[in-house]
């Protein structure tokens, strides 16, 4: 099984690293640039879980192969370049999907392994999943997208979950992983397919209709009940797509 983990492992690192270089040269960057946004986009949420975990020295560390993983993967991109750049909108999501629910597994195997408890098994796997994504946009200057209206860190949430329960059933380990894969996929994939997305709290004004001059008078105050009313509302998904086209 573990061997199994490793190679999700590496999987998900060439997946993340080829999304750090794709938005690299949207961002029109140098080499070292999509260097950067592939590491950090490959190692960054492993890199904190080991962190938070106390885990001493961090997984890259002990073992160099993610690095040279990694830079081959931006050397290979820069190579096929001409293909790269080709890739359509579609194609980059259900990537992502897919790195998602990798680094969601391994983040979450990793922390049981290390014995805490399952809460605390379930976040990392999502710290795993969504964190080396979340400063790849910082450093792209983009809104991170598990902060918009995307079903992310809620897919890796579940996945984390499933993982933790069929692991205290005592599941087999080839089953738990698969399981836990095919709920974060699914999840993601379905948001992407069909545009599902959480809802928005905003501040919203409600203006009363003016009054005529006959109610208040010609150059009177307007009444308490006639000014403007700051409320808090949930916007629903669609609503939120309308306002912002």
């Amino acid at each position: 099984m573990s061997g199994l983990i490793y190679w999700l492992d590496m999987a998900g690192v060439i997946v993340f690293a080829l999304w750090g270089v794709i938005l690299a040269c949207r961002s029109r960057m140098d080499p070292f640039g999509m260097l950067v946004l592939a590491a950090v986009t490959g190692i960054g949420g492993g890199t904190l879980r080991d962190l938070v975990l106390g885990v001493r020295p961090v997984f890259w560390v002990t073992d160099p192969t993610y690095l040279w993983v990694i830079m081959a993967t931006v050397g290979l991109s820069i190579l096929c370049f001409h293909y790269i750049h080709r890739l359509n909108r579609g194609f980059l999501p259900v990537a992502d999907a897919f790195g998602l629910a990798l680094f969601t597994v391994i983040g979450t195997h990793k922390a049981l392994l290390l014995e805490a408890p399952g809460v605390v098994a379930v976040l990392m796997g999502m710290l795993t999943g969504v964190a080396g994504g979340m400063v790849r946009d910082v450093l792209a200057r983009r809104v991170p997208m598990v902060l918009r209206q995307e079903v992310y860190a809620t897919a890796a949430i579940a996945g984390g979950i499933t993982y933790v329960v069929l692991d205290a059933l005592s599941a087999p380990g080839t089953l738990t992983i698969a399981l836990a894969l095919l709920v974060t996929l699914g999840l993601r994939l379905a948001a992407i397919y069909w545009q599902l997305a959480l809802p928005t709290f905003a501040w919203v004004t409600i203006t009363p209709p003016p009054p005529s001059g006959e109610e208040t008078g010609e150059g009177a105050a307007p009444p308490a009940a006639l000014r403007p009313k700051v409320r808090v509302r949930m916007i629903r998904p669609e609503q939120s797509r309308r306002r912002t086209r």
